[in-house]
């Protein structure tokens, strides 16, 4: 057992149940002084539990530090075979996809294909519009995850130009972005886009999705 502990800004009790879950942050204030994605204690636990472990998170609220317990199982001569397969979460990925990840941020696009892999997943990744279009055509990935508002080409406009080609016909894309009212739903349907998910996604919804769409 490791523990970390601080004496910094600490973590409300309303967040400490969902602060390993994907695109979290503690501190959504716009005057806030650290930009984080959200995804590195998702990355922290998806590591624990591959090796077997769990990870805890305990603080007393804000302004009180916080504490992070890793719990990691002591090795054996011979483990149980649960304690080998892969996990995020509390299921483990069982049916592989080829996924395209296409974020402007490039940060958030390489920690998410990061998780998908660690799930199974063959996971790329592409930074604007067009790039999406390209490396869709050049790896027909089963499912493209596909985010509005990118440079060059908006989500919109890739997704229109990939459903326009005789191999994207039947491609599962799916929008991924921080806009999710009405109107941008039904923009994200007109375009040809199968589901529409709003940051901050839970991984529970993401690996349910991933499950249920076809192969290629």
């Amino acid at each position: 057992m490791v523990r970390v502990r601080d004496n910094g800004i600490g973590i409300a009790s309303d967040t400490l149940p969902t602060i390993f879950d994907m695109f979290m942050q503690a501190d959504t204030s716009l005057e806030r002084r650290q930009s984080g994605l959200g995804l590195g204690l998702t990355l922290v636990k998806s590591l624990v539990e591959l090796h077997g472990g769990t990870v805890q998170a305990c603080s007393g609220g804000i302004g009180q530090g916080s504490e992070f317990i890793v719990r990691l199982p002591i090795r054996v001569a011979a483990p149980p075979k649960q304690a080998m397969v892969p996990a995020i979460g509390e299921q483990a990925t069982t049916v592989p996809r080829r996924i395209l990840v296409v974020d402007d941020n490039k940060d958030s696009a390489e920690s998410l294909a990061i998780l998908l892999r660690l799930t199974g997943h063959e996971a790329h990744t592409a930074f604007d519009g067009d790039e999406a279009v390209e490396r869709a055509a050049a790896l027909r990935p089963d499912v493209v995850l596909l985010d509005i508002g990118l440079p060059v080409i908006s989500g919109y406009d890739a997704a229109r130009q990939i459903r326009a080609q005789p191999w994207g016909k039947h491609m599962v894309l799916v929008a991924m972005t921080g806009w999710g009212h009405d109107e941008d739903r039904q923009k994200s349907r007109e375009a040809g886009f199968n589901a529409h998910l709003v940051k901050p996604v839970e991984h529970a919804v993401l690996a349910q999705l991933l499950a249920e769409s076809p192969a290629a």
